[in-house]
């Protein structure tokens, strides 16, 4: 995902700035949106919202991640394009930024996270459970650690595959809100944020009809579908400096060679042309 940042940056002769602007603004996406999703989550469980009809929870979860995820991501991505990112109104600064998001979300939700659940697994496995854990508690604990010792390794390898596939879903997006900046048309920020929706419940929806490969492929579909859009909002670059154009007046219109008629050399005209007090 760095990797990705430094093609950028040398292809287009770009800083790292809108790179980090774009993982600073993904950070701060889920500060909010994490807790709002969890806050909801208790809303319902503690009968304070109503709970859906059995038949339609799992179309219902699909829709509310989804649209959550796609609100509060497109609206912070819009508001630090408008309001940090002032300078990223080009294709190429679209993806240098878009990048930047994808890559630290693959950071924090694979690298950081599968450390974290191995270095805490690994604790465990070593330590006497039964003195540590409740009894009701421990057969699912000890259900849990025996899930995760054994998965495959190429079963491990799909939140990787996962990550590689949303890096360029993350920069359409990128684009897509970029086009409100570029065309002055507000329509592009709804559009992104009903792709990004449409992107969760269908993943949300597909783990838990079809299961993770089947996810993953519906997920590579919607990324051919990403480069798509990407390809086709590409537009010609700026100049690092606007040209000043040169008004060059035509011939018929040109003041300063206005033609005079002819004076005839004579005394009496030279005379007419001496400063006199």
């Amino acid at each position: 995902v760095i990797g990705l940042g430094i093609f950028f940056t040398r292809k287009y002769n770009l800083g790292w700035r809108l790179y980090w602007i774009g993982a600073a603004l993904f950070i701060l996406s889920q500060i909010l949106h994490i807790p709002f999703n969890i806050l909801v989550d208790r809303l319902f469980r503690n009968g304070v919202l109503p709970t859906p009809p059995e038949n339609y929870q799992l179309l219902f979860s699909a829709i509310f991640l989804g649209l959550s995820a796609g609100l509060f991501e497109e609206l912070i991505r819009y508001a630090g394009l408008r309001w940090w990112a002032k300078d990223a109104r080009s294709w190429a600064k679209g993806l240098l930024f878009g990048s930047g998001w994808g890559g630290m979300e693959a950071i924090i939700f694979y690298a950081i996270i599968l450390s974290l659940n191995y270095v805490i697994f690994l604790a465990l496995r070593t330590q006497d459970l039964s003195a540590m854990i409740p009894p009701e508690q421990l057969a699912p604990l000890q259900e849990g650690l025996n899930l995760f010792w054994g998965v495959t390794w190429y079963d491990s390898m799909l939140g990787a595959l996962e990550r590689i596939l949303v890096l360029p879903i993350q920069i359409s997006l990128t684009i897509l809100v970029l086009q409100v900046f570029i065309r002055g048309q507000s329509r592009w920020l709804w559009i992104a944020i009903a792709w990004h929706t449409l992107l969760n419940a269908v993943a949300v929806i597909s783990v838990r009809q079809w299961g993770p490969y089947a996810t993953e492929g519906i997920l590579a579909i919607f990324t051919l579908l990403s480069i798509g859009i990407i390809f086709a909002l590409r537009g010609e670059e700026p100049h690092a400096e606007d040209e000043v154009r040169e008004i060059v007046p035509d011939d018929k219109h040109d003041i300063g060679q206005v033609e005079l008629p002819p004076i005839e050399e004579n005394p009496d005209n030279i005379d007419q042309t001496r400063y006199t007090e």
